[in-house]
């Protein structure tokens, strides 16, 4: 009892020392970020099990422990449920899982809204597989040369530790490049339902053309919502195209936006992909773009755009991580730029109007009119 006592006092003389509780903070941040590695790390694991889709058999999200959930994925035995919930617990705390505790200590896990993204949709997609992408081997051995972006810009962390760039390395193995194009279809089809839902900017356009557009599935949500789109031109690397499949009213062309862009369309569209682009070959792709396009035509821009002022909300960490990724990865100039910075390109490339759009918290519609 007097234990208990101590540690009380021990507690009100804590809420009156406020150096006591800056440096608290402090050193609880240090140990967060010290051992953060066992947030991505567990989660994957959960997506390997399958875990989501165990939770949600049946469409039920019924609050499972985790001896249940084991049950489910792993009928013959032959796994920990003491470690598996273990997992459970750290993720909770990141709102992927809701713990259900009863007054008799057992846990219980369902799903939240975040959770619910990462289980397999009626089309077998979701936002698990962007994650388990970006956590193949390749990337974790490129991730400790980070530095190196830092003090040599003419090769990428993830060329030098796997001796090719990524998408060389993805397209000579079969299974890594479907998790490449599942990935971003988990991604990209969901937002581009809810784009399609508020912005109107492909009424009136008859032929599109999209660039780095990978297996057309882009194109087919715009064809399907506006059938005033008659044509489509699914523009990307002959690496990336050459795996896309048959759709209607699309033809598939394998090239480089930085020699050219393919012209016929009255509109040309562009997402996720000046990330991954210098500003030499951003301004490249621009020119290509109004070269290709007809008087009056236009260029729809959807990308990650960074705030200009640097705060600690979801959003802003979300982007800034993810330009960190690029530079390691993908191109160590390559990068997520500002509003102003992808306006300065569209004008220096002849662009006379620009309109900004903002129908997402982490992707933004970008308008440029010859």
């Amino acid at each position: 009892m007097g234990e208990v006592q101590e540690i009380g006092e021990m507690k009100k003389d804590f809420t009156k020392n406020t150096i006591g509780r800056s440096e608290t903070k402090a050193r609880l941040a240090v140990l967060e970020l010290a051992h953060i590695m066992s947030v991505p790390m567990s989660l994957i694991t959960v997506l390997r099990f399958k875990v989501p889709e165990a939770i949600m058999q049946d469409g039920s999200n019924t609050p499972l422990t985790a001896a249940e959930i084991l049950s489910r994925i792993r009928p013959h035995g032959g796994a920990d449920a003491e470690n598996l919930q273990r997992l459970l617990r750290l993720l909770t705390s990141y709102d992927i899982f809701d713990e259900h505790l009863s007054s008799s200590g057992q846990r219980k896990y369902s799903l939240t809204h975040i959770g619910k993204s990462l289980a397999d949709d009626d089309q077998g997609l979701s936002y698990a597989y962007y994650m388990l992408q970006h956590h193949q081997d390749a990337m974790m051995r490129a991730w400790p040369l980070v530095g190196e972006a830092v003090e040599d810009t003419s090769v990428e962390p993830f060329e030098k530790i796997n001796g090719e760039a990524p998408i060389d390395y993805y397209s000579k193995r079969p299974d890594e490049v479907n998790l490449f194009h599942k990935s971003l279809s988990g991604m990209c089809v969901p937002f581009m339902r809810e784009l399609l839902q508020v912005y109107d900017g492909f009424q009136g356009v008859e032929t599109l053309v999209d660039v780095a557009g990978n297996n057309g599935v882009t194109l087919r949500m715009i064809m399907d919502k506006y059938p005033n789109v008659l044509k489509g031109i699914n523009f990307d690397l002959p690496g990336m195209v050459a795996a896309a499949p048959e759709i209607p009213g699309v033809t598939h062309v394998g090239g480089n936006a930085f020699e050219s862009v393919p012209s016929g369309g009255d509109a040309i569209f562009v997402k996720w992909a000046f990330l991954t682009w210098t500003d030499e070959e951003s301004a490249l792709v621009f020119q290509n773009s109004y070269k290709a396009l007809p008087k009056n035509g236009k260029m729809i821009v959807c990308e990650p755009v960074l705030p200009e002022l640097t705060d600690e909300s979801h959003r802003t960490r979300a982007l800034l991580s993810a330009d960190i990724f690029i530079m390691t990865m993908y191109r160590t100039k390559g990068k997520h730029r500002t509003v102003q910075q992808f306006e300065q390109l569209g004008i220096a490339a002849g662009f006379s109007h620009f309109r900004a759009f903002y129908v997402d918290a982490y992707l933004v519609i970008l308008e440029f009119h010859k």
